[in-house]
């Protein structure tokens, strides 16, 4: 059985107040891109086995499609005989969502393949005990994410925005910038800013373009700042670092317009640049 993963863009993240079980309270508005990971499941043989190519990825409990489906198996008393293939074209730790996508796309898929009939609900409920990510890319729609990110709504968002996104060769570690934000800002925030439910316009959407985790980011990697800056030279709306980072996106009306953007691109050394389609 053959599927996409989609990866993800943070068109807002807030970092709110820090909570007993260790997670931060977030506010984030979420899209999905159709940049994706190509992935195969096919059942048999013993335990479940997963077979990456291209950029390497964590292995066993470490992965999150792996955990994703030995929770599937356990919870639905489908023996654990599974090879997981992925071909990763997300980059992994860049703050697009890359291995929640993945372990998402492995819940559903195998729901699909094993004809369990699990309805949103109990698919997002097995997801959110895997991650905060996750539940996300089960909703399959734009959405506001609250609490860890868990608690979502469906959000309106203009169709087909181009998205140009900068990998740099370097990663930013997901606790790394969580704590750094703690130990930089306090990270005692209670509420966020409201959020409305409906963008029409890509317009629209600038007044609320926001990455707390810019914070953390910037003061180990300021040549972040500068790839934004060179996005917004090159013509891109709205320019902002995705999730805890470091890949920084910049915001088009169109595909169409985000291509033309990265052929006038000055990159440094080990940059590279991904064109995307929201969906």
């Amino acid at each position: 059985m053959r599927f996409l993963s989609p990866a993800k863009i943070n068109l807002h993240l807030e970092v709110l107040e820090k909570r007993p079980d260790g997670y931060h309270e977030i506010q984030t508005l979420l899209q999905r891109v159709d940049l994706s990971d190509e992935m195969e499941i096919n059942p048999g043989g013993q335990g479940i086995r997963l077979i990456p190519e291209g950029e390497a990825v964590p292995q066993g409990m470490d992965n999150l499609a792996w955990r994703a489906a030995q929770l599937f198996c356990r919870e639905t008393g489908i023996p654990e005989g599974l090879e997981i293939r992925i071909r990763k074209r997300i980059p992994v730790a860049a703050g697009l969502g890359g291995g929640s996508g993945n372990a998402a796309a492995v819940l559903a898929a195998l729901n699909d393949l094993f004809r369990t009939g699990l309805n949103s609900d109990a698919l997002m409920g097995l997801a959110a005990r895997l991650g905060a990510d996750i539940p996300f890319f089960i909703f399959q729609k734009p959405a506001l994410a609250r609490g860890k990110g868990e608690r979502l709504s469906a959000v309106s968002m203009p169709e087909g925005l181009g998205f140009l996104l900068l990998v740099p060769p370097f990663r930013i570690s997901t606790p790394w910038s969580y704590d750094t934000f703690d130990r930089l800002t306090g990270g005692k925030r209670k509420a966020g800013t409201p959020l409305g439910a409906s963008y029409s316009t890509l317009a629209d959407l600038l007044p609320v373009l926001k990455n707390d985790l810019e914070i953390p980011a910037l003061s180990r990697y300021p040549k972040i700042g500068g790839m934004k800056e060179e996005l917004l030279r090159r013509g891109a709306w709205g320019a902002l670092m995705s999730g805890s980072g470091p890949v920084t996106f910049g915001l088009f009306p169109s595909r169409e317009e985000a291509d033309k953007s990265s052929k006038k691109l000055g990159l440094p050394k080990g940059w590279k640049a991904i064109t995307a389609q929201g969906i």
